[in-house]
């Protein structure tokens, strides 16, 4: 078991293979297992970097509220990228691990060689669609304190089969890393210029328009829609998705 402290809290990581840089962020109430199918295709091309974010998995879930939010999320990914010595990387992640992804590019550009964000949304430009959002997470954080765990049991495959040492960093994780404030992320996307995958399950409806406007706004972004697949695309399909995975770093010269 790794971990590397930040602020006073230890957050979970591995690594696996060898080459260029490649960052793994799980969605929420995910864990970093939900990669499992990813690391031996992956690995043998990348050095992949796999991590718990802070609240899921194995990482710590402080009572302190501001340690969950999009600013300290990404300061977390680029503390344990410069723990391991990479100043470039390629950065990519599912739904919340994808959002996060792109916040990171919009603070850190100079660190990201590429972006692989999949089966995720940007944002919202206007404040409605993001206060019905807000009100959704904070659903989802009122659910996990009256049911604790179990209330996983309903919810996507990667989310059903995660493991968490409590419910309590998941509620906060809701409250204050799901929950968005701006519009930052999705009026970033026109400055973004690194090679970008953009990948959906064909059968994740609430995101398939979310990654058409993604590619559009992208400067020269790749499509990809993995038939059959649902919300986590990479364990509905996983041959189809590392298979769109290699065939993108390879065209791009990646890995």
């Amino acid at each position: 078991m790794s971990t590397f402290n930040r602020a006073g809290r230890d957050i979970y990581f591995e690594t696996h293979g060898e080459g260029p840089a490649l960052m793994l962020s799980h969605g929420f109430s995910a864990t970093s297992r939900m990669w499992t199918g990813q690391l031996s295709a992956l690995s043998q091309v990348c050095s992949v970097i796999l991590w718990d974010m802070c609240g899921h998995g194995q990482s710590d879930s402080p009572s302190d509220a501001s340690v969950y939010s999009e600013a300290e999320t990404v300061e977390d990914m680029k503390c344990l990228l410069d723990q391991l010595g990479h100043r470039e990387a390629i950065i990519a992640g599912l739904s919340l691990g994808g959002y996060m992804s792109l916040a990171f590019h919009a603070t850190y550009p100079e660190y990201v060689r590429a972006l692989l964000i999949f089966d995720t949304g940007p944002g919202f430009k206007r404040t409605e669609p993001r206060e019905a959002w807000n009100a959704q997470a904070r659903s989802r954080a009122d659910q996990l304190d009256a049911q604790g765990l179990s209330a996983l049991d309903s919810m996507s495959i990667e989310m059903a089969k995660s493991q968490h040492r409590s419910a309590f960093g998941l509620a906060m994780a809701a409250r204050h890393m799901l929950v968005q404030s701006n519009a930052r992320v999705i009026e970033s996307l026109p400055s973004i210029s690194v090679p970008t995958l953009v990948l959906v399950g064909e059968q994740d409806t609430p995101f398939i328009a979310a990654t058409d406007y993604m590619a559009n706004k992208i400067q020269n972004a790749e499509k990809v829609v993995i038939k059959g697949a649902g919300h986590a695309a990479n364990i509905d399909r996983r041959q189809a998705f590392n298979k769109a995975v290699l065939d993108f770093l390879k065209d791009n010269q990646l890995a």
